[in-house]
C-alpha cells in the first residue's frame, strides 16, 4: 500500500483534534482586559497542546515521505499514535479546568509521554519494514532527542505531584526542543529528491 492513505487519514485526525480543542475554548464572561486576563492560564494551555499536535503533525508528515510503502504493522502503530494524540484534547481540557492540579497535570503529561513512545513505536515499524539499508535509519541515527523527550515527560510527571508548574514548564521545554522540524530529514528527502 501507498502511504498516501495512511497520511490523509492522519492528516484528518489531527485537524479534528485541534478543531475541538478550539471549540473548548469558551469567550470571556465580562467585555474587558480582566475578563480575557483570566482565560489566560487556558489559553495558554490551548497553545501548547496546539503546537504539540503541530509537531506531531510536522514530524509525522515528513517520516511519511521517507516510507515507501505502508505494512500492516505500520497502520498499527500509526493508529496506536493517534489513539495517543487524540486525548490531548481531554488533557487540555481537565489541566484548563483544575488550573493545573496535580492529577490532571500528570494525566496530561502521560499522554504526552505514551504519544512520545507511540511515535518512537511507529518510527521503528517504519524502519524495521524497510530493512537495514533504512534512509529513515540513516537519517535519525539513535534518534536521541526523541527518546530524551519521553524520558523527560516520565519525570515530569511524579513532579506533578510535587509542583505541577515546573512539570508544565517541562512540557513547555519539550516542545521547544521540538519546533524545529528535524533537518536531518529535510537533509535526506532532499537528496532523495536529488537523485
Amino acid at each position: 500500500m501507498k502511504t498516501t492513505r495512511l497520511e490523509a487519514f492522519s492528516d484528518g485526525v489531527i485537524a479534528i483534534l485541534i478543531t475541538i480543542m478550539v471549540l473548548d475554548l469558551k469567550t470571556p464572561a465580562g467585555h474587558d482586559w480582566s475578563a480575557v486576563r483570566v482565560l489566560a492560564p487556558r489559553f495558554s494551555l490551548y497553545v501548547l497542546s496546539f503546537v504539540m499536535l503541530g509537531i506531531y503533525w510536522n514530524n509525522h508528515h515528513h517520516m511519511i515521505h521517507m516510507t515507501g510503502r505502508v505494512t500492516g504493522g505500520i497502520l498499527w502503530a500509526n493508529l496506536h499514535l493517534l489513539f495517543w494524540l487524540s486525548l490531548i484534547p481531554f488533557g487540555t481540557t481537565w489541566v484548563g479546568d483544575t488550573e493545573l492540579a496535580p492529577v490532571p497535570t500528570a494525566v496530561y503529561g502521560a499522554i504526552l509521554m505514551f504519544a512520545g513512545t507511540a511515535y518512537y513505536i511507529l518510527k521503528t515499524a517504519i524502519v524495521r519494514s524497510q530493512g537495514p539499508d533504512s534512509t529513515l535509519q540513516a537519517a535519525l541515527g539513535s534518534d536521541a532527542k526523541g527518546i530524551l523527550s519521553v524520558l523527560m515527560y516520565a519525570a515530569a510527571i511524579p513532579l506533578a505531584f510535587v509542583r505541577p508548574s515546573i512539570a508544565a514548564a517541562v512540557y513547555v521545554s519539550v516542545a521547544l526542543v521540538w519546533l524545529v522540524p528535524d533537518r536531518r530529514i529535510e537533509g535526506r528527502l532532499r537528496e532523495h529528491e536529488r537523485r
